[in-house]
């Protein structure tokens, strides 16, 4: 699978606060999450998303709270990956359990800028940055990827019930 999309670049330390914000946590609809994505940074981020996009970030992205909003608000804004030079650990788990890919790319925060069109090959773990730099990456492997191919954790239940089902027919 390959990803392709304008980078939207944040430095270090993005914690789940900056991301989803505490007084837009009072709903549980998706796209009114999305319409507040990074509001702690840049309140007008959904405006300049468009579909495929993807963030770039440096190290610790998704520290603070373990809030699973801030990886729903990322991914119904409209950005298919987050790409970073290291993950908070809950917010790494969130973001696979809800369907939006995480990718580990040490350095990356040198080499790109807002705006940049960044491609990502899942399968060989590389991605071009321009159409010309060309980095190596860690994509999520094994359960993970399978989760992530499900489209979350819940479609990933569902379809192992699923089969259990039809293996016992």
């Amino acid at each position: 699978m390959k990803i392709r999309g304008r980078a939207h670049v944040f430095g270090d330390d993005v914690d789940t606060d900056a991301i989803i914000p505490g007084p837009y946590l009072r709903t549980t609809d998706v796209y009114e999450l999305a319409s507040h994505c990074m509001a702690g940074i840049d309140e007008d981020f959904p405006k300049k998303v468009k579909e495929g996009d993807v963030i770039v970030a440096g190290e610790n992205f998704g520290c603070g709270s373990s809030r699973e909003q801030a990886p729903i608000a990322i991914k119904y804004c409209g950005i298919k990956a987050v790409i970073a030079e290291s993950f908070a650990r809950i917010f790494y788990r969130n973001a696979i359990n809800i369907g939006l890919i995480p990718i580990v790319c040490k350095g990356i925060t040198k080499h790109v800028k807002d705006g940049d069109v960044i491609e990502v090959d899942l399968e060989n773990e590389k991605i071009i940055i321009n159409d010309k730099i060309t980095l190596n990456c860690e994509t999520p492997k094994g359960i993970e990827r399978e989760i992530l191919e499900a489209g979350g954790l819940t479609n990933y239940i569902k379809k192992q019930q699923n089969l259990k089902k039809v293996a016992s027919n």
